[in-house]
């Protein structure tokens, strides 16, 4: 099946300015308005003052009022920002305006500065990005790209379906795209169809290249009925285990980077993880409450990510099935992960529209990335749900939502690549070279857009 290759140009943005410092001075403002007359060295409900910094630190009988760095943690934000229902709304006779709520927000984001020049009370981080880091697992010998594969006899659709799973290899043109009951090969340089390899397990809802790029594994099925993992030799298309017999479709999978394990999910809310060596079940992860939507091993190797369709992601110990991690800031389904070259961060992208970046050592919400709003590059009438993320080798973010937009994501602005696309971006995936991006639609084909070139 030919699927439409189209190159894109970059149009650059120019970067926002950077946000304004807010300090206690503003944020006393606002308690002055509305909370200290309860909440004063004399009053004290619920044994809170909001006269100091430290008042604020300190708290009250609930704890502290505030997590530097954290609102969402932050029993202060939380009860003014009322969108919790675990906590009790303040103030209790109507909400703060919108624009006081967001003073408050700031002030904990930038750590609860007492003044511009303060230091920011949320701990320090080392997570500046390592490129030689995307160079572990290069092959020895010539790039991995299919020879001469066997052609498929199984007719096509008349209409190409959407691109439920892309991949880029990391050290060769190849991609692979999704299509009916087969993985479609071709060269994301010339354009040229490299062949299918048979997938007659049903739709592939997920594609991933081994650390070498010498392995695919195509994971998928058909809804309701039956699902599988699939590993292929990516030279001859051959095909080397299945992994799952599983009562549903798969719709998240991964292949460790040493290519020793294989973790799979969808609707049954379990996670299962088996041996290459043989094909045996090693163990299951049971936490999540709804559907596995996105499974991810960490580029080392030692860690399972795993999220599913109520909000919820979690890191796993990969040798063992342990909990290490509970990351939970989304209010919506997770459609993508996406651990960054180095591992020292791992990105979570949801139909909330947001993007967080997580410091993989602690769990810790290092950026939070929030919905677009409208006139800022959403289409009108569109949502801004995210539905895939990629890191380039150059250690950069790449985000796909419902507002029909393709951008770089960074930590005060984002760029778009291109204007809006006329279809819906479902899968995202990064040349080798990390030049550009393949785009897969929700009309069947791929277009490739250029990445900003770093000066």
């Amino acid at each position: 099946m030919r699927r439409l290759l189209a190159l894109s140009l970059l149009l650059a943005a120019a970067p926002a300015r950077a946000a304004d410092p807010v300090t206690f001075e503003q944020a006393s403002a606002v308690f002055r308005a509305h909370c200290r007359k309860c909440h004063n060295a004399d009053e004290r409900k619920g044994d809170l003052s909001l006269d100091t910094v430290a008042d604020v630190l300190k708290g009250g009988s609930g704890g502290p009022a505030a997590v530097p760095g954290r609102p969402s943690k932050s029993l202060l934000y939380r009860v003014i920002a009322q969108d919790d229902d675990t906590v009790a709304a303040m103030p209790p006779k109507g909400k703060l305006p919108d624009a006081d709520i967001a003073v408050i927000k700031a002030w904990i984001e930038q750590g609860l500065k007492a003044t511009a020049a303060d230091a920011s009370k949320a701990p320090a981080r080392d997570l500046g990005f390592a490129p030689q880091a995307a160079t572990l697992g290069r092959p020895a010998g010539p790039p991995p790209m299919p020879q001469a594969l066997p052609a498929l006899t199984a007719p096509e659709p008349r209409r190409p379906p959407p691109v439920t799973a892309l991949a880029a290899n990391p050290w060769s043109p190849l991609v692979a795209a999704a299509g009916h009951e087969r993985v479609l090969l071709s060269d994301a340089g010339t354009g040229k169809s490299l062949g299918a390899l048979p997938f007659p397990d049903g739709v592939p809802f997920v594609l991933a290249f081994s650390r070498d790029g010498r392995r695919l594994l195509a994971a998928g099925g058909k809804p309701v009925r039956s699902g599988a993992a699939v590993l292929f030799d990516v030279a001859t298309g051959k095909r080397l285990a299945t992994f799952g017999d599983e009562p549903d479709a798969v719709l998240a999978a991964d292949l460790s980077a040493d290519q020793r394990r294989v973790a799979l999910g969808g609707p049954g809310k379990v996670v299962k993880v088996f041996n290459t060596a043989d094909g045996k079940f090693a163990y299951k992860v049971t936490k999540h409450t709804d559907w596995i939507t996105a499974v991810a091993f960490s580029p080392d190797g030692t860690r399972l990510a795993t999220a599913d369709r109520a909000g919820g992601v979690h890191v796993w110990d990969a040798a063992t099935g342990g909990i290490l991690l509970s990351l939970s800031e989304h209010k919506d389904a997770v459609t993508a992960l996406a651990w960054r070259p180095d591992g020292k961060v791992l990105a979570t992208g949801s139909e909330d529209g947001r993007v967080i970046v997580w410091d993989a050592a602690d769990g810790w919400p290092v950026t939070d990335r929030v919905p677009p709003r409208a006139g800022e590059g959403k289409t009108p009438g569109a949502t801004a749900g995210i539905l895939a993320l990629i890191y380039t080798p150059q250690g950069e973010l790449v985000a796909a939502g419902r507002d029909r937009t393709v951008r770089v994501v960074g930590t005060g602005s984002d760029v778009p690549l291109g204007a809006p696309l006329a279809a819906l971006p479902l899968k995202v995936a990064c040349s080798h070279e990390g030049r550009k991006v393949a785009v897969g639609d929700d009309r069947g084909e791929i277009q490739f857009v250029d990445l900003p070139v770093k000066k």
